[in-house]
């Protein structure tokens, strides 16, 4: 049994074997993508609600897709025409749904916890798709995937984390990846978006950009979450980009083998330059992709498939 728990709410919560085994579940899913007939009938008959209080695009649809080559019935919420608009609670609209007979609930939440509160609630298995600033864990374990399809083992690697990092959910649920799998962390961004206090999650924190990436091996960039109060710490664009933006420049300065993650969307030309984004350093589709199959493996074994049973996907 891969999983201890019957949700996945954050990396925080998960061993580095239960990572590890999530993402050898993940690479044989991965194999499906190349077949000619993609879907395989192990989800048929379970239903799944993607719960999503807070606008989203890759991953709805990196959700769906996965649900949909799982063979899963599917129901999507928008709370922009339910019945929160009349004021109807998270736990009333959960439960509401449980007494459905679904088999498994992904929410999104702009309220860091919320995914947590349904799990404590709901018997069916919940799966956090965001939570505030807190964790994005699904994120951070396709963005672990694509580190190790290159690095392979990422004990001792270098990943250095770029951008908002006091808003962002995907920077804590990577550093509680990366950091259980041996990986050294360094966190870079404006002081004011990357508290001092962070180094506590046994990561190092460097304001200077140059020299945050002089031996990295993964650069991860991040968007500026001016969704959650980020423009109120925000040098503005130019300034941004002209301090802390992956430019050219900055790609030539690294290791040959080094490569960028960004998990989207991204601000070309604050955060990333458009060029960079474009190049041949950047993974960011080999990130999709991976979102795709992280997202099948953990409903698969969620929904109790034997990890054993795989070899025929291929």
């Amino acid at each position: 049994m891969i999983l201890k728990s019957k949700d996945v709410l954050g990396l925080e919560d998960m061993s580095a074997e239960e990572i590890l085994g999530v993402l050898e579940i993940a690479s044989k899913f991965r194999a499906v993508f190349d077949r000619p007939v993609r879907n395989v009938p192990i989800m048929r008959g379970r239903t799944v609600v993607n719960f999503f209080h807070e606008p989203s695009t890759r991953t709805r649809i990196s959700f769906e897709l996965a649900e949909k080559r799982l063979s899963a019935d599917i129901v999507n919420f928008s709370s922009a025409t339910s019945s929160f608009k009349k004021g109807e609670t998270l736990r009333d609209t959960a439960e509401n749904l449980a007494a459905m007979k679904i088999d498994m609930l992904v929410i999104r939440h702009s309220s860091p916890g919320s995914a947590r509160y349904l799990a404590n609630v709901l018997d069916c298995s919940v799966i956090n798709a965001g939570d505030g600033a807190h964790e994005h864990p699904t994120q951070g374990l396709l963005d672990i995937m694509t580190m190790r399809q290159r690095l392979g083992d990422l004990r001792g690697r270098k990943v250095t984390i770029i951008g908002d990092i006091a808003h962002s959910r995907v920077a804590r649920s990577n550093i509680w990846g990366l950091t259980k799998l041996g990986a050294e962390v360094t966190l870079c961004g404006p002081p004011t978006m990357v508290p001092a206090a962070l180094a506590r999650l046994g990561v190092e924190v460097e304001y200077d950009l140059r020299r945050a990436v002089a031996e990295a091996d993964v650069l991860n960039v991040l968007r500026i979450q001016l969704e959650r109060g980020a423009g109120k710490t925000f040098p503005g664009n130019r300034e941004y980009h002209r301090m802390y933006g992956i430019t050219e420049e900055i790609v030539r300065s690294l290791k040959p083998e080094a490569f960028i993650l960004h998990p989207g969307p991204m601000n070309r030309d604050v955060e990333i330059a458009g060029e960079v984004a474009d190049g041949p350093s950047q993974v960011i589709l080999d990130q999709v992709a991976n979102g795709v199959a992280v997202r099948m493996a953990l409903i698969y074994l969620l929904s109790g498939g034997d990890p054993g049973a795989l070899g025929g996907v291929h």
